[in-house]
């Protein structure tokens, strides 16, 4: 394949990940993750129930109707559903774009262990090729950052963009559209002004990164945080300074040529990360489509339905649908309240 034509394939999956009406669905908690989400709803915690938990998820009716595509974990890319198709067929058969994480997890950053800095460059070429093979067609790596007295320092965004772009290299020369998620994490007691300097300069110093190691833009999507008042502020920011925010910061650092913004949701209740891309959806046309890669929006609801109980699959899917639905809905502007109280169309 010449370089063209493998650039043409990333612009092409990457357009198809953020197109309108639909999201990117994060699946690809690690196995101690999930089994600490069953534990907490009193599912015993093994591979059979995380696996049974993810056919649920995959098997919902009509996923691709709002879902472009969905990110997986290794343990889930490798295992089969009931039927014994492997998940990324079940994916490609529901019209969602099968992805896969790639990162090992945010590690204590040397000289400064109350940071964090991604890891997962060792052996990264090699499993890459591995998972095209298995059928994967984006990948996510996911670097977090936290605002705090003195921090974030430069080293911690130096480091973790440095990261970013490497991953984000490696995957464009597999043929893998990278998802690149630098998280200002929300969880302080920070203002939407303190959030909206932290997004800021992380993102300057992504992109920088990814201009150094020569990632094409146009075969990327970013996944960042919204620019948020901490969660323990005591004044929270409304729907529109949010928006109003978001967008400044995004205009100011942003890149016209990446070909769209996957919000993640960090924490936000379902509810208000439906009203946000709403309303960022409703200020007009932006250089990026204006997306959204949510986990715990899109799942909780359902796993707290399910329980591990076969009876309790239709409605918890239906808990999935309903959420995905109202995603899709805010992610072209078209969400209400009232959404969250009709019952699915028929």
């Amino acid at each position: 394949m010449t370089h063209h034509d493998h650039h043409h394939d990333l612009e092409a999956t990457a357009a198809a990940m953020v197109a309108p009406g639909k999201g990117i669905l994060a699946a690809d908690e690690s196995s101690g993750t999930m089994s600490q989400r069953l534990e907490a709803v009193g599912v015993p915690a093994t591979a059979d129930s995380r696996g049974a938990w993810r056919e649920l998820i995959m098997t919902t009716p009509n996923i691709g109707q709002w879902i472009s595509g969905v990110i997986l974990y290794d343990e889930t890319i490798r295992s089969t559903v009931s039927d014994g198709r492997g998940f990324a067929e079940v994916a490609t058969q529901a019209g969602v774009l099968p992805g896969i994480k790639v990162d090992t997890g945010a590690k204590p950053l040397a000289g400064s262990p109350d940071e964090k800095v991604t890891e997962g460059l060792d052996g990264l070429r090699e499993r890459l090729h591995e998972y095209a093979e298995m059928g994967a067609r984006f990948a996510k790596w996911r670097a977090v950052i936290t605002i705090a007295e003195g921090m974030p320092t430069t080293q911690c965004l130096q480091a973790n963009a440095h990261a970013l772009a490497r991953y984000a290299a490696l995957c464009q020369e597999a043929g893998i559209v990278p998802i690149v998620e630098p998280e200002v994490l929300m969880d302080g007691d920070n203002d939407i002004d303190r959030c909206e300097e932290v997004t800021t300069a992380t993102l300057r110093a992504v992109f920088n990164e990814l201009a150094g190691q020569r990632v094409s833009l146009e075969g990327m999507v970013l996944k960042p945080n919204m620019v948020l008042s901490g969660a323990a502020a005591p004044q929270q920011a409304s729907v529109e300074e949010v928006a109003t925010a978001t967008l400044r910061t995004f205009h100011r650092v942003v890149p016209a040529a990446v070909p769209g913004i996957a919000f993640l949701s960090g924490g936000q209740s379902d509810e208000l990360a439906a009203e946000h891309l709403n309303e960022l959806n409703n200020r007009g046309d932006q250089p990026w489509e204006l997306s959204f890669s949510y986990g715990r929006a899109l799942l909780a609801t359902a796993l707290e339905t399910w329980r591990g109980e076969d009876a309790n699959v239709a409605p918890a899917q239906e808990a999935l649908a309903h959420r995905a639905r109202c995603n899709a809905a805010a992610r072209d502007g078209k969400y209400t309240a009232k959404m969250e109280r009709e019952p699915a169309p028929a």
